[in-house]
């Protein structure tokens, strides 16, 4: 395997940093002083700068207006979002996009998106189902009624929901089968709720009482669902990793600078070892995301195959799961010790950590904690026996 970057995945980062280098963490009220959500709608400034920068085309092909680059690439510039906190849904939107464009029709295709890639349209997921803790599928049904899919059941926490155009809902059928629904925000037979995330920004409760949705709405394709949640848990993984490497930026250049009995407390051997120990996490993190991204970025679309040279032991929903026990317990471990090591400091709303801690525990538990996904890759190494 090579993790080596090209240069096309380099332009990128290149143009997010662009992009996010003038964003401030602290654009919004404290989630820690704020009763209720710090903000009614995402950062559409900053939306529009990653339109015009063409980075939410950059996994769509040049048909629609975009790049056509992979997965890795959009963990690269996930990365660089989370560094500030980037309110944006440029992870929901980008997968469920790549999703339409590889198992869509041609209606959803024509319809949604060039306007998604130009930033036009705004795209999100409901993957959390009632609870949070079970398959985000099995929280909604699904019947075929001529030309149209009639909808029941519940979705939870469903990110930047208020304001985006559509929300792709998971749902099962009567046969076992998983379909995916887009279904327009105000659509009728839905009702939207208000719930508030630990970041302090608003998920949505979609409830869906026999709202039906067009056939041309609706992907019934084999695999679909599984691609956008291994998209949307890598994705989120690169979140975890930008968000914890600034973290720890941010505890050393705080350690460097605190002086205890006359010296900066980071020459102290217990700082410098629990340090160490995050940085070891930080690169543990790194190493199964790229695994992740590089797998899932040579999947066959539609197939379920895995190209040439990219194949493993195991399927690559297993590299996603190791990307994410890693991923949500490694970014755990960093904005603790980060706050420990800040002091009272850290907790401080004046000081930018507490939101960190706020995104990380957010990140954590998105699309599964480490327990989660620890049954599932107990459940893959049962079915493929290493050998």
């Amino acid at each position: 395997m090579d993790f080596t970057f090209t240069e096309e995945q380099q332009a990128a980062v290149e143009a997010a940093g662009a992009v996010f280098g003038g964003v401030a963490p602290d654009g919004v009220p404290s989630p820690a002083l704020t009763p209720g959500a710090v903000a009614d709608d995402f950062d559409r400034a900053l939306w529009a700068k990653l339109a015009d920068a063409d980075l939410l085309s950059l996994l769509l092909d040049s048909a629609y207006g975009g790049a056509g680059l992979d997965a890795i690439a959009l963990c690269l510039v996930l990365r660089e979002s989370a560094k500030v906190l980037a309110r944006v849904p440029l992870l929901e939107s980008t997968a469920a996009a790549v999703v339409v464009q590889e198992y869509g029709g041609a209606e959803a295709k024509a319809e949604l998106l060039a306007r998604a890639g130009r930033g036009e349209v705004v795209l999100t997921v409901a993957a959390s189902g009632r609870t949070g803790h079970e398959p985000a599928e099995r929280a909604v049904t699904a019947r075929r009624d001529g030309d149209v899919w009639v909808l029941d059941g519940v979705q939870t926490a469903v990110a930047w929901a208020h304001g985006a155009d559509f929300v792709v809902v998971p749902a099962h059928t009567d046969h076992g089968r998983t379909v995916l629904a887009l279904v327009p925000r105000g659509h009728e037979g839905t009702v939207l709720g208000e719930q508030i995330s630990t970041t302090g920004e608003r998920l949505g409760e979609l409830r869906l009482e026999s709202a039906r949705i067009p056939a041309r709405q609706v992907i019934d394709a084999e695999g679909a669902w599984e691609r956008l949640r291994e998209l949307l848990t890598t994705g989120t993984c690169a979140l975890a990793l930008g968000l914890g490497e600034r973290v720890l930026a941010m505890t050393s250049a705080y350690t460097g600078k605190r002086e205890q009995f006359g010296f900066p407390v980071a020459t102290f051997q217990a700082v410098a070892v629990q340090a160490a120990d995050r940085y070891i996490d930080l690169r543990a993190m790194e190493a199964t995301l790229w695994q992740a991204a590089w797998r899932i970025s040579t999947v066959a679309a539609g197939s379920g195959a895995v190209d040439s040279g990219a194949g493993g032991a195991l399927p690559v929903a297993g590299d996603v799961a190791v990307a994410k026990i890693w991923a949500s317990e490694g970014v755990r471990r960093v904005v603790q010790t980060a706050q420990h090591l800040h002091g009272g400091f850290g907790a401080d709303t004046d000081c930018s950590l507490h939101r960190y801690h706020a995104w990380a525990k957010h990140l954590e538990l998105s699309l599964g904690p480490a327990a989660a996904h620890e049954e599932t890759l107990g459940d893959l190494l049962a079915t493929h026996p290493l050998g």
